[in-house]
């Protein structure tokens, strides 16, 4: 039998891209951070997010049947720290904007609008499968990620821009 820490356990060890998913509901915005963003199809373009039964920010979704994705950058562990935690108003703190009828964090590389296709039942979560119709951002900043139970990132790109950065420095030492 799999029990449930065995589980958690062997899944830390899957690096997972951050993104802060938001909604809009009685003209407040609403987001909370996740783990579980996976790209569904091209054509047409979606995605989808799992959330649990019991988040608050899951009935404000299905009852809007749209939803922002914020991708988060490496160095913006803090932003997603301040979407998971249990604090009533999350954006008091972001720096955010309406995008689309939807919150969008402006310091977040990429951001996606998404509508609502439908969602699944997956045991103590819901997945949300969402049509993409607005990509905005998609700065070149390398992605957070979440693994081993710590943000970073594991991106090429990172290791190039730093060595990068290095070169110009010696070189302009020279």
């Amino acid at each position: 039998m799999v029990t449930e820490r065995d589980f958690k356990d062997l899944m830390a060890d899957v690096c997972t891209p951050v993104a802060v998913v938001t909604a809009m509901a009685d003209g407040l915005p609403h987001g909370t951070t996740v783990g579980s963003l996976t790209s569904l199809s091209l054509r047409p373009p979606m995605v989808t997010v799992a959330l649990e039964h019991r988040s608050r920010l899951l009935p404000k979704i299905l009852g809007a049947e749209r939803f922002g994705v914020n991708l988060l950058g490496a160095g913006q562990a803090g932003v997603a720290r301040a979407f998971a935690s249990s604090a009533p108003d999350r954006f008091e703190e972001a720096d955010w904007c309406l995008d689309d009828g939807l919150p969008r964090l402006r310091e977040a590389p990429g951001w996606l609008g998404c509508h609502l296709q439908r969602y699944v039942v997956g045991g103590d979560h819901l997945l949300l499968l969402g049509l993409v119709t607005r990509v905005a951002g998609t700065r070149a900043v390398a992605p957070l990620v979440y693994g081993r139970r710590t943000f970073g990132t594991h991106s090429a790109f990172a290791q190039e821009n730093t060595r990068s950065i290095t070169d110009h420095i010696a070189a302009f030492a020279h």
